[in-house]
Parts: C-alpha cells; sequence; structure tokens
C-alpha cells in the first residue's frame, strides 16, 4: 500500500468510526467542555481551561517511587501523580511536559460496558490475549485502563496482567457510563454515582488479583468538564487523556492504524489504542509494525507512570 492510499484509508478509518469508537471503546481525542462532535486527531485534548492546563503548568515534576514498589491489590498505587488543579479539582495528563526525550506510551482500553455481560455470554470477545502476549514478547511496557466489568468478565486475564511487571492497570470505570452529558450516546452518571463507580472498578480490580494499579483514571469516552473532575477530586487520581489517536477502533486495515500512529507520535506522545477483540480486531497486527518502526526512529516505550514522571 503506498503513502498515500495508507494516509487516505487512516483517514477514512477516523471519519467512519471515532463516533462509534467513543460510545464504545472511549478512543476519540478526548473532547472535554465542548461536549460530543470535537475529537481532533493528533492534538491534545483540551479540558477545562481551569484544570488540566493550569494543573499542568503549575504542578511541580512528581517523583516516581521505586519501581520495585507495588500497591496492595486493587488499590492506586504509589506512582507519580500531578497536583490538583484549582479548588481541588482532579487534574488532567495528556502528554509529556518534557517533550524533548524520544519517549512514548502506549495505552489500551479494556473496554466492558455494565449490560455486556448476555453479549459475552453469546460469544463476543472483549478481551484480546494475543496482544498481551504480542506486548510481552516485543517487551513493550504498557498500561491497560481497564473497567471495571471487564475485569470481572476476564478475571485471570486481568489477575495476569495486573502481576506482570510489564504492565500497570489504570482506571477506566466500572460501568463504562459517560461521566458527562452529551457523550456519544452513553448513559450518564451523576456526580455520586460517578465517584462510586471509580471505587467499584478499583474493587474488581483487587477481587480478581491485580496488584499493579496506579491511580490514573481514563474519562469513558473521553468526556469530562469540571463538574466531572470535582466529581473525583476525593479518588485521588490524575485523569489520563493522549494526544494520538490510533484509529483501531472498528479498523479492517491494520496497515492503516499503524501509518496513523506513527503519523502522529512525537516525543513524550500518549496514545490511546484497544484491546478488545470484538471492537478492535487488527489492533495485535498494527502492533507488530508500530513498535519496530518506532524503535527505528529511537523511541523508548514507557508506562503512563513514567511519561508522567518526567
Amino acid at each position: 500500500m503506498t503513502s498515500s492510499l495508507r494516509k487516505a484509508a487512516a483517514a477514512a478509518v477516523l471519519s467512519g468510526a471515532l463516533g462509534a469508537v467513543l460510545a464504545g471503546c472511549g478512543g476519540g481525542a478526548g473532547p472535554s467542555n465542548g461536549g460530543a462532535g470535537q475529537a481532533r486527531l493528533g492534538a491534545s485534548a483540551t479540558p477545562s481551561a481551569s484544570a488540566s492546563a493550569s494543573a499542568q503548568a503549575s504542578a511541580p515534576a512528581p517523583a516516581a517511587g521505586p519501581a520495585s514498589a507495588l500497591p496492595r491489590a486493587g488499590a492506586p498505587g504509589k506512582a507519580p501523580t500531578l497536583a490538583p488543579g484549582p479548588g481541588g479539582l482532579t487534574p488532567v495528563f495528556e502528554r509529556a511536559r518534557q517533550k524533548t526525550e524520544k519517549t512514548v506510551a502506549l495505552t489500551f482500553d479494556a473496554d466492558m460496558t455494565s449490560d455486556q455481560g448476555p453479549r459475552a455470554a453469546g460469544g463476543e470477545h472483549f478481551d484480546n490475549p494475543q496482544l498481551i502476549d504480542t506486548l510481552r514478547a516485543l517487551k513493550v511496557p504498557s498500561t491497560v485502563f481497564m473497567t471495571g466489568r471487564w475485569a470481572e468478565e476476564y478475571p485471570d486475564q486481568a489477575k495476569s496482567i495486573g502481576t506482570d511487571p510489564n504492565f500497570e492497570i489504570a482506571n477506566h470505570s466500572y460501568s463504562h457510563h459517560a461521566f458527562k452529558s452529551p457523550c456519544y450516546g452513553l448513559p450518564t452518571l451523576d456526580g455520586a454515582a460517578a465517584r462510586a463507580d471509580v471505587d467499584r472498578a478499583f474493587d474488581a480490580f483487587r477481587k480478581a488479583g491485580a496488584v499493579n494499579t496506579v491511580p490514573y483514571f481514563r474519562f469513558p469516552g473521553g468526556c469530562y468538564d469540571d463538574q466531572a473532575l470535582r466529581a473525583l477530586s476525593t479518588a485521588k487520581v490524575t485523569a489520563v487523556q493522549w494526544d494520538v489517536v490510533s484509529g483501531d477502533a472498528f479498523a479492517k486495515d491494520p496497515d492503516a492504524v499503524a501509518e496513523q500512529v506513527l503519523a502522529g507520535v512525537k516525543p513524550g506522545s500518549l496514545v490511546v489504542m484497544h484491546c478488545t477483540r470484538s471492537a478492535a480486531p487488527v489492533t495485535e497486527e498494527a502492533i507488530r509494525t508500530i513498535v519496530p518502526e518506532l524503535r527505528k526512529r529511537g523511541y523508548r516505550f514507557v508506562k503512563v507512570s513514567e511519561l508522567m514522571g518526567t
């Protein structure tokens, strides 16, 4: 496939599936106060001006804890976090402050909503063990943003990922319901329910036996506003968005996905991808192109916790 054709395919993947991606998998370019439909490829999300930008500009560089120190099972760990924003709002991280070192974080959303049990029982695969095996084989440190419902459906896999030092598990809510409305048709949680949903996800990780959890949270659909950031302020988590959209959800061409990632990555980038076979069937194949090419370009793969600490 020529470069121009790949770019056209990548654009088609994004334009044709982005709404479905966000509703089912939480992987757009991070709309916030603007609501649905403002996803932007290759650009940082635009979180609340009173929270994200201020928090990242004013927060001192956090110190990472010892690499060997693991948190207790299912609880937010001792990993770098950002200082709260104005008024104590949950801070938002999108890309490393240090943008000169060639590091990149690949993140994978392990999505499953609270009402998808019957679909799983009917044979739909919301997991992707082959992708995890490939990341292990390629020795790619990665952060998996997992829903609590996914951990309940695949407890053995959640434990395997959550006890492997190659990975860290972050919180993607329990239910994969929206924390702000409108958000691509997702049901919306109010403040109290949103806060409880985060705790319920951490509990699910604990029950599955995952230990390498970190105090990071990714909003379903990437949708948030000041009210959502305020609702999570007592959870002591850092919200994690992204600056590179992979376009892997519902994609059928792994070359187009790889092209899109390779075109978007810059030093300090954070890439959003998916760990769900039914919704992102070509991600594993794309990774086998992305990883060696980025290494050829001099990039080093890191988890979000390391990226945030730079």
